[in-house]
């Protein structure tokens, strides 16, 4: 591999700084891996410990895009979490997982959906707990919901994973039982189509935002405006879009080409499950 050279998108560690989207870097490979030459095309405000750390996330296509949250079967040129609400043995197949117990579908008190879901959780093809949430308009009783949405909060903690969240008119109650159950892992509030207001109280306080659907409505395309884009992810749900079709509007709405979002995308999802998620 001597004298080969390379151009990569730059992604942070965890924890490093973010980069511009539009960012590269041309570095040639020595004996043993070892950096011979590493040059930037544009400015940067951090440069990596090693420009190797790349080398790790270094599959991405800024023609990849990334679906956060869905209920269909992934296509050719998506990277997918399909939702499992249920049936979480599912999980054990070829594929990437969210499980979780749905606000929706709680069963009796809650008990053994919890103890299946602690159970399979751990498993590697599930990167995520959720969805899980509260949700004001449905008919399950709420103090349960919240007695349950905060086994899942600990669970997520416990094993490391991020939470994917729904939620319904219930902004306070869900900000007081993220704080008071001290959580530390990324929580991306999925399906969102409230206001700017929100939107900023949420990525004020670390979380992230995944919009869809919603995009189709010129006030939600005005407010994406507003979100940074460190913050934003998008998804199908259930819809019948398309993920390119998400991605075309959300591009639009930004000012930005689809290729800079998607790298951008990319980076999130490094940032938020760790550069593992790319490898063969």
């Amino acid at each position: 591999m001597t004298g080969i050279k390379y151009r990569v998108f730059i992604y942070p560690a965890y924890g490093e700084k973010t980069f511009f989207p539009s960012e590269y870097a041309h570095f040639s490979l020595g004996k043993k891996g070892t950096a011979i030459q590493f040059s930037l095309e544009k400015p940067v405000f951090r440069i990596l410990r090693s420009p190797l750390q790349c080398l790790n996330c270094a599959a991405q296509s800024p023609r990849l895009y990334i679906n956060i949250h869905s209920h269909n079967a992934p296509s050719s040129n998506e990277w997918v979490i399909q939702n499992l609400h249920s049936h979480w043995e599912k999980a054990a197949l070829p594929g990437r997982f969210s499980i979780g117990i749905h606000p929706w579908y709680i069963e009796d008190d809650g008990q053994e959906q919890f103890r299946e879901l602690k159970q399979w959780s751990t498993h590697q093809h599930v990167l995520a707990i959720g969805e899980c949430g509260l949700d004001k308009v449905c008919s399950t009783d709420f103090s349960l919901q919240q007695v349950v949405f905060v086994q899942q909060i600990l669970l997520a903690n416990a094993i490391q994973k991020p939470l994917i969240i729904h939620c319904v008119r219930a902004w306070e109650e869900m900000f007081s039982l993220l704080k008071k159950s001290e959580n530390k892992v990324p929580v991306i509030f999925h399906g969102f189509a409230k206001n700017t207001a929100l939107a900023s109280r949420i990525t004020s306080n670390g979380y992230y935002i995944s919009f869809g659907k919603a995009l189709q409505q010129q006030r939600v395309r005005e407010m994406l405006q507003h979100i940074p884009t460190v913050r934003l992810f998008l998804e199908t749900d259930d819809a019948a879009l398309s993920i390119e079709t998400v991605y075309d509007l959300a591009a639009s709405a930004l000012s930005i080409d689809h290729n800079s979002l998607s790298l951008q995308l990319q980076q999130n999802a490094v940032t938020v499950f760790g550069t593992a998620i790319f490898q063969p």
